[in-house]
């Protein structure tokens, strides 16, 4: 990876790609390309122009047409930030970033690269940050953005990665979806114009995830170029890949510029979230291998990061909203005679949640459905030799609960409309201080009450028509991003209270699936389409960027509750290892055959639990091209094990 500081004080991106000796600047070209503009400072000079340089953070207003990297408008309204080199530093470690998700790396493994850029007309200020971690072959981008000149700027663009490719011509890999059938693969061509991956909904969402490739032509799962950026963050993004005028290609990772305005002051600073980026010469499977290994070893933290997940039944598809104490306690003796290490209470142990129009807000233990106390539910259920986890939706309040009647303001609705509803649900305003402190006093008072092992955190609904009544009204434009900001507050002191907690993210399914909330959930529910064949493509897409220790896979009942079909009890299991094991049915209406299969499955993932969501995992066949039969296999890093699995899928 090369870059260079020219004449001009420009940063210009020189390559990035396979192992090269020596300066690659001879990659530059000038000539007078004409409508091309030209800074100042080359004075006649009509070959140089930023309009067709590669750059390392392209800003608006120096010139150059593509896409830029960060867009400010000053305080006279202009929108120019002409950004050049003042300085830089290297140091050992990896630098991390103050209430935002990043990778973590010590000083045996990483290094870290600052860059302090500055406009010399309004002191605004750039410190790129670039942490590199040869082990994995993985460089990371973030950039702060500080305002060190009198007046107040708005910030109203900010990507962390910017990769500019003089040459060469590009597939870009995209995972779209929707929910209950995300991350769809999608390969298409990198065609004049610009192809746009991004969120408006609050939460890096269903429909596009925020991580591409841009691989070459004839680039496979074993061979050829391909480039890999993930965002580090859960809320509203943008990404872009954009063919120019000259046949070059721009990739831009970042935050998503509508609705977004973010103001700063004199001193004031803000921090745009990491990019995780990787290189392979040897295709997609060492692609992934990197990111796998990366966020499994140096994003992920806490306990559970190196651990086997305990097997565990959710009660969902066993009981929605209609189990009683006594129904759970049949469930917990079922699921031990099985082997199975963890009984999952799902929505509706609170309040007087009975359904879902009320209650959300209400983090009070129902007693009276449980027949009990949940401490002295949970003991006869550990009693049995199993831990216990409960499912959460911490950012939803529900109109019909004593949290909405006591603080209707805390609601994100814009005043004098009536508010959009989705899920019968309101979000609460995750910016405010009192907010953010409430759920984290509600959720750690349930867990100290009770021998809580795992949550289940479930955000089921998209931010819009949103406004904060604590902002003021020229600052609404911070809203969607400080919401993430109250996410992660809540989540770093919960785990950080916590640490023995397996958290699981969840947002509608994939909705929130992520590398940001990885740092904060080693695992998130994959999908709520728990349907075994339609689950091979969602696992498949996913597992291009995220490790299979991530994926939450359950085996369902069948006819599938979402689509009927019928699938076969071993097919179910088979495809449910590919993540991270668990059940989510009425156990007491298994067959004795079914029984027995189950017990032999939990058997063999707890022989091989590692293998699976610790080895290295190859893509053998694509569930898109191949209707027939779906191919994947597991391998140890060392060598000493393998595990091949074939699904066929001619049912669908």
């Amino acid at each position: 990876y090369q870059m260079q500081i020219d004449r001009y004080g420009f940063l210009l991106h020189l390559y990035y790609g396979r192992y090269a000796e020596g300066c690659m600047d001879y990659l530059l070209t000038y000539y007078d390309r004409g409508f091309s503009a030209n800074p100042y400072d080359a004075d006649h000079d009509r070959s140089y122009s930023m309009d067709a340089l590669p750059q390392e953070f392209p800003t608006s207003g120096t010139g150059d047409f593509r896409s830029p990297a960060l867009t400010i408008k000053n305080s006279d309204g202009t929108y120019s930030c002409d950004l050049r080199y003042q300085s830089h530093r290297i140091t050992k470690g990896k630098y991390g970033l103050p209430g935002l998700p990043a990778v973590y790396a010590d000083e045996e493994e990483a290094e870290t690269l600052e860059i302090l850029m500055e406009d010399a007309v309004t002191k605004v200020q750039a410190v790129l940050l670039y942490g590199v971690l040869p082990k994995y072959d993985i460089i990371t981008r973030s950039v702060r953005i500080i305002n060190q000149g009198e007046d107040t700027i708005h910030i109203s663009k900010a990507a962390s990665a910017c990769l500019d490719f003089v040459s060469g011509d590009y597939d870009l890999i995209s995972f779209y979806g929707r929910h209950a059938m995300e991350r769809n693969f999608q390969r298409v061509p990198v065609s004049h114009g610009k192809q746009i991956l991004r969120s408006r909904r609050g939460t890096s969402s269903h429909q596009y995830n925020p991580a591409m490739i841009l691989a070459g032509k004839d680039t496979t799962e074993e061979a050829g170029d391909c480039y890999a950026m993930v965002f580090v963050y859960s809320g509203c993004f943008k990404a872009e890949a954009e063919k120019d005028q000259f046949n070059q290609t721009r990739a831009l990772m970042g935050l998503a510029s509508e609705m977004f305005s973010y103001p700063l002051g004199t001193g004031d600073s803000f921090v745009i979230p990491e990019t995780v980026m990787t290189y392979s010469a040897e295709g997609l499977s060492v692609l992934s291998h990197n990111l796998h290994r990366c966020f499994r070893n140096n994003l992920c933290r806490g306990r559970w990061k190196d651990q086997v997940r305990p097997v565990l039944v959710n009660s969902w598809e066993a009981d929605y909203f209609n189990f009683t104490g006594e129904s759970l306690l049949r469930l917990g003796k079922h699921a031990a005679e099985l082997g199975i290490e963890m009984l999952v209470l799902d929505d509706g142990w609170f309040g007087e949640r009975n359904d879902d129009n009320t209650s959300l807000g209400d983090w009070q233990v129902n007693e009276d459905k449980l027949g009990c106390t949940m401490g002295e539910l949970i003991r006869k259920i550990n009693a049995m030799g199993m831990k216990f986890g409960i499912w959460i939706e911490p950012e939803m309040i529900s109109e019909d609960s004593d949290l909405y009647r006591a603080h209707p303001d805390w609601a994100l609705v814009i005043p004098g409309r009536q508010p959009i509803r989705s899920r019968s649900q309101l979000v609460l305003d995750m910016s405010r201080e009192d907010v953010t402190d409430y759920l984290t006093e509600r959720i750690c008072d349930i867990v100290e009450k009770a021998d809580i092992q795992y949550i289940k955190w479930d955000m089921n609904r998209s931010l819009m028509a949103a406004y904060s009544a604590k902002l003021p009204r020229d600052c609404q434009g911070e809203l969607r991003h400080r919401y993430v900001l109250g996410l992660y507050k809540v989540l770093e002191a919960v785990t950080q209270r916590f640490p023995e907690l397996l958290l699981e993210g969840c947002s509608g399914g994939g909705g929130r699936f992520d590398a940001g909330m990885l740092y904060y959930c080693p695992q998130i529910w994959c999908s709520d389409n728990t349907d075994a064949i339609e689950r091979l493509r969602i696992q498949y897409g996913t597992s291009f960027g995220y490790p299979m220790s991530s994926v939450s896979a359950h085996v369902s009942v069948c006819p599938n509750h979402q689509n009927h079909r019928v699938t076969p009890f071993k097919t179910r299991g088979i495809c449910a290892m590919q993540g991270t094991f668990g059940y989510e049915l009425d156990l007491s209406k298994m067959t004795d055959e079914e029984k027995k299969m189950a017990g032999e499955q939990i058997a063999f993932f707890k022989e091989h639990g590692r293998l699976f969501q610790f080895g290295d995992y190859y893509r053998l066949t694509s569930p898109f091209e191949n209707r027939d039969y779906t191919v994947w296999e597991y391998a140890a890093q060392d060598g000493s094990e393998a595990c091949m699995s074939v699904v066929y899928t001619d049912m669908y």
